[in-house]
Parts: C-alpha cells; sequence; structure tokens
C-alpha cells in the first residue's frame, strides 16, 4: 500500500496538507511547524515535539501505542526523530511531532479526527491482510489541492460507521 503525504500550507502553528491511499484521497493531515532546512542536519532545524519530519518515503508499521493506549501507524527511519505516528489529535497541541488525521481541514486543525484515523485503519488492516507492505511519501506540495472526485470526506464518514469503536480500542487493566 502507498500513501503520499502532500503537505499544501504551512503557518507558524502547523503544516496542513492531505493524504492519499493508493492514488485516491484519504483524509486531510495536520503536522507541527515545517521547519526543514534542506541539506542542513536534521539536528540544527528541529524542536523537540514541534517540528515536522523531513520529506522523504519511509516503511509503516502499526504497533500499539500506549499514550492512549490503541494501535497505530508508525513511520520507521525517520532521520533524526523517533516514534512519529499517524494519530489522532486535532490542535497543534496533539501533533506531538507526529501525523493528525481529520475529515475536514481548518486554520491550525483537522476535525473528525477518529473517524477520519478509524478509515484510515481499514487500510491498514486491509493491507495486513494481504501480506502487503506499506510506505508513506511525504512530500512538499504546497498550494496543492486534493482530487476530492476520487474520495471525498463525506465517504470517510460511512466507512466508519461500519468500524466498531471496539476494534481501535485496547482495554488495559
Amino acid at each position: 500500500m502507498k500513501l503520499v503525504l502532500h503537505r499544501t500550507v504551512k503557518s507558524a502553528r502547523s503544516t496542513e496538507g492531505f493524504l492519499e491511499v493508493d492514488g485516491r484521497f484519504q483524509s486531510y493531515t495536520l503536522e507541527p511547524t515545517y521547519r526543514e532546512k534542506p541539506g542542513i542536519p536534521v539536528s540544527v532545524w528541529k524542536v523537540m515535539g514541534k517540528t515536522a519530519i523531513p520529506v522523504g518515503t519511509y516503511s509503516v508499521d502499526v504497533t500499539f501505542f500506549n499514550k492512549p493506549k490503541y494501535y497505530s501507524p508508525v513511520l520507521i527511519d525517520v532521520p533524526g526523530f523517533a516514534g512519529i505516528r499517524i494519530h489522532i489529535g486535532n490542535f497543534p497541541k496533539d501533533t506531538d511531532g507526529c501525523i493528525l488525521v481529520g475529515t475536514k481541514l481548518g486554520t491550525d486543525k483537522v476535525v473528525n479526527s477518529k473517524i477520519a484515523f478509524d478509515a484510515l485503519m481499514q487500510h491498514f488492516d486491509a493491507a495486513r491482510g494481504n501480506n502487503e507492505g506499506v510506505q508513506i511519501t511525504v512530500m512538499d506540495d504546497w498550494g496543492a489541492a486534493p482530487n476530492l472526485a476520487a474520495a471525498a470526506p463525506q465517504q470517510l464518514v460511512a466507512a466508519a460507521a461500519a468500524n466498531s469503536k471496539a476494534s481501535r480500542t485496547a482495554t488495559v487493566t
């Protein structure tokens, strides 16, 4: 499965964009502030927990996320970063250096993150069932717009409704 994260807008607080799965629009994205300086080591421009990851292509796995206790995708071997996940959240403060997904995008926020996340996880479940690897390409695509005709955000609502809440939440006793 191939994911592409298109970064489209950068502000002082966040980086907005959209995610495609196998060439089809999946969700909007929110990342921390874009600070990348090509050719300069990550350690020079990174602010811990508040910096979007470098552009590139990364392998993705699904592992248990101990905070707040559910399974989520984790990007592997991101230069200068560790534990970068795609997870639920709405605002820059929720990113903790990671990628948030939502069905709608506002200034420095995504909306309906849980719905978008559950719909995305259905793709991961299918890939796992097919023994298919997953990669994500993160690219700067400033000003680009998603092809909503390929898959409108409203379709995420229907997809998520088919997915039970219990299938994504782990109970720790």
